[in-house]
């Protein structure tokens, strides 16, 4: 039977406490754990060349609470690999796949492995523009990111109305979102912790202003000045909430993550008096027809050669060692994960 490397997440008997390791398995593993009777049907096999490491993978890997609520459980939010079997209509031996979120890694045996058992109604065809790493390479933090600029598009904004916002821009979802509205035409300020060694990198990508994240980051007034069209915001908390009051008339946030904090400590004014909008972004339960719209635009805007300049590629021993370093803000860019699979 085939053995396999993946980092498994086991809690402690009381569930206090959970650790991860790097574990051999084999498909009786992947088997044993099952599918929810609510949940989906696991009816393809993939064996996994490429994951990732996102923030939910970092929390997961370092044994945070609030990600994995199954145990024992594979990590990994994402994967991207070829098919080895299925009974999927959609799908043959050999596809080139990729995943995001569906439950992996949180209630479904994830992608930091060399095999996965995976719902075939949510995967994606890689794109015939990219190959299957850039693919893992935009994993969560693209699919995400382009989610984000589709909504914002939806409500209305078009580079017109302003310049739009993005915080947490050094990160994987931040740089990816900069990168995308870039290339939609819009104009926009990037906001991270890191400008010194950033700014130049953020530019590349396609942000015309830089600013400190300490602008946005301790609590404001209800309403402040208005600057911005949207926002694309990866941290929640104090800097969403500046970000909101700062909409401009009309304007919409996407809120996408929580690296600040998960409180929202906001003021109803910005939304009845300037009719701001507060839209949350949900990539992990998101539809088959979300995900087809949004790898569609991936494949069109994405710029490969920009990707590749922002994405590292480590082995899959080195997984932990990556949560740790984006825990304590020092990834930039995309960190690719080999599985050996």
């Amino acid at each position: 039977m085939q053995r396999f490397p993946a980092w498994v997440v086991r809690r402690s008997d009381d569930g206090a406490a959970s650790t991860a390791a790097l574990e051999t398995l084999d498909a009786e593993f992947l088997d044993a754990l099952g599918a929810r009777e609510d949940g989906p049907a696991l009816d393809t096999v993939v064996r996994v060349e490429y994951s990732s490491v996102n923030f939910k993978d970092a929390l997961a890997l370092t044994g945070k609470p609030g990600v994995v609520r199954r145990s024992p459980l594979v990590a990994g939010i994402d994967l991207t690999g070829t098919v080895l079997s299925t009974t999927h209509p959609d799908w043959c031996r050999g596809d080139l796949v990729t995943l995001n979120g569906a439950g992996l890694g949180e209630t479904l045996h994830g992608g930091l492995a060399g095999r996965a058992h995976v719902d075939g109604n949510r995967l994606v065809r890689v794109p015939a523009t990219m190959t299957p790493r850039h693919a893992a390479a935009l994993g969560t933090a693209g699919f995400t990111a382009m989610l984000a600029v589709l909504r914002i598009e939806r409500h209305g904004v078009s580079p017109a109305d302003g310049p739009v916002l993005v915080t947490g821009a050094s990160g994987g979802l931040g740089s990816l979102a900069v990168a995308l509205l870039a290339r939609a035409g819009f104009e926009v300020t990037a906001s991270t912790g890191r400008t010194e060694t950033q700014s130049g990198f953020l530019r590349d990508l396609g942000a015309t202003t830089v600013i400190d994240r300490g602008e946005l980051g301790e609590p404001g007034r209800p309403l402040q000045r208005q600057r911005w069209a949207a926002v694309i915001d990866a941290v929640g908390g104090p800097t969403l909430v500046n970000a909101v009051a700062q909409l401009r008339h009309g304007g919409i946030a996407a809120a996408c993550g929580n690296a600040q904090s998960a409180d929202y400590a906001g003021s109803v004014f910005p939304f009845i008096l300037r009719g701001a909008t507060l839209a949350g972004i949900d990539s992990v339960q998101a539809s088959r027809e979300e995900r087809l719209a949004a790898w569609a635009r991936l494949e069109r805007d994405v710029d490969v050669a920009a990707l590749d300049g922002m994405t590292s590629v480590v082995p899959i021993s080195a997984a932990r060692e990556v949560a740790e370093r984006v825990l304590s803000g020092g990834v930039r860019g995309r960190t690719v994960i080999e599985t050996g699979g």
